[in-house]
């Protein structure tokens, strides 16, 4: 079994290519040996695709609130418990420029489905924020018109991330009984259609996923095309209807994360705070397996417990400029170097991989 995981490792680093059979053998329970090949393939290859260089952006979480019920996220309309907020555009616009301050070139503004934000109000937070702070924008806020969509890309949002969270639409539906996939994959197409570096991902666990589901899921966001891939493990929240389910591996969303480095080697991809939530070194560990990016959450303090996508979020209780300390302190130690350009996707401006000196 060893020489057929080592041979087929070996194919997808030299090609960029796997079968759903060759994936499903890459994501099972494989002999730790196995895995520290398929890490350092996956490692190799994001070295000499993307470079050594960490792109860092500031997460700003600006609004709990969400029209959506997924069964699986704390934010749930039905979350009746969890105490709401939004941030004004002007507290926004000033975390932003504090960011700036920090040496961010990267904000992320994520929320949930909020209609309180008017396109408008977005449009303008946009432009202040692209006109006063020098750094790129991009917006995770869900499903909105293509109108929608056009406007806030001539306001100035460079990317756009649309978590799309599973390929099977049986699966999603039964995990997002108020949304249809088809719509969701339809907004991924319009962002990129429009110009965005388009974003999206999968999560690892979820009740119902199998194996089969997730090698779909990898050849899925490989035909995509993506700028940008977010994989993260199932955390259950214990106010919502799947808070006794079994949550996501580490080994198993490594694996995944390897994996999509060798399909897609250009990709801009996380190690999710989620990793770092479930185990200490989840996000040292994916960086070794294939990923560039680190998102530190630069959300003012008194709201950050408050977005319970899960419970037990590290760097909840950590100032912007800690949580920013930390991570370049955990780049410096793995031998990476930080990102200091705006960290964009190298496929829109065919930059050349980066060294560090």
């Amino acid at each position: 079994m060893n020489g057929m995981v080592t041979a087929t490792i070996e194919r997808l680093e030299a090609t960029g290519h796997a079968t759903r059979e060759e994936l499903e053998l890459l994501l099972g329970e494989v002999e730790p040996e196995a895995a520290t090949e398929l890490f350092a393939a996956a490692d190799r290859v994001r070295a000499s695709a993307v470079g050594d260089e960490v792109h860092l952006r500031a997460l700003i979480e600006f609004s709990n609130y969400c029209r959506r019920n997924c069964l699986y996220c704390g934010l749930r309309r039905d979350h009746r418990e969890l105490s709401r907020y939004r941030i004004s555009p002007d507290k926004i616009l000033e975390t932003a420029r504090g960011a700036a301050l920090l040496g961010y070139r990267t904000v992320v503004l994520q929320s949930g489905e909020d209609a309180a934000y008017s396109v408008n109000t977005l449009a303008e937070l946009v432009r202040a924020i692209k006109n006063e702070c020098d750094m790129a924008v991009t917006l995770s806020i869900g499903q909105r018109s293509e109108e929608e969509y056009r406007l806030l890309r001539k306001a100035g949002v460079d990317r756009f991330l649309l978590r799309i969270e599973t390929s099977s639409p049986t699966l999603y539906v039964e995990l997002h009984p108020d949304s249809d996939w088809h719509e969701r994959l339809g907004c991924l197409r319009t962002l990129q259609r429009l110009g965005y570096q388009t974003g999206s991902g999968v999560m690892i666990g979820l009740p119902g996923q199998t194996v089969g589901m997730l090698a779909d899921d990898l050849l899925f966001l490989q035909a995509l095309d993506l700028d940008m891939i977010g994989v993260g493990p199932f955390i259950p929240h214990p106010s919502t209807p799947l808070a006794e389910a079994v949550g996501g591996d580490l080994g198993l969303t490594l694996r995944f994360v390897a994996c999509l480095r060798l399909l897609c080697p250009q990709a801009l991809i996380p190690a999710t705070t989620a990793l770092g939530t479930l185990h200490p070194e989840g996000r040292e560990r994916a960086l070794q397996a294939g990923a560039d990016v680190l998102m530190p959450n630069a959300t003012p303090l008194q709201y950050r417990e408050r977005y319970q996508i899960y419970l037990g979020k590290i760097c909840t209780g950590e100032e912007a400029a800690e949580c920013r300390q930390c991570v370049v302190e955990m780049v410096t130690r793995m031998g990476r170097c930080v990102g200091t350009g705006h960290g964009h996707s190298r496929r829109h401006t065919g930059a050349v991989a980066a060294r560090c000196s």
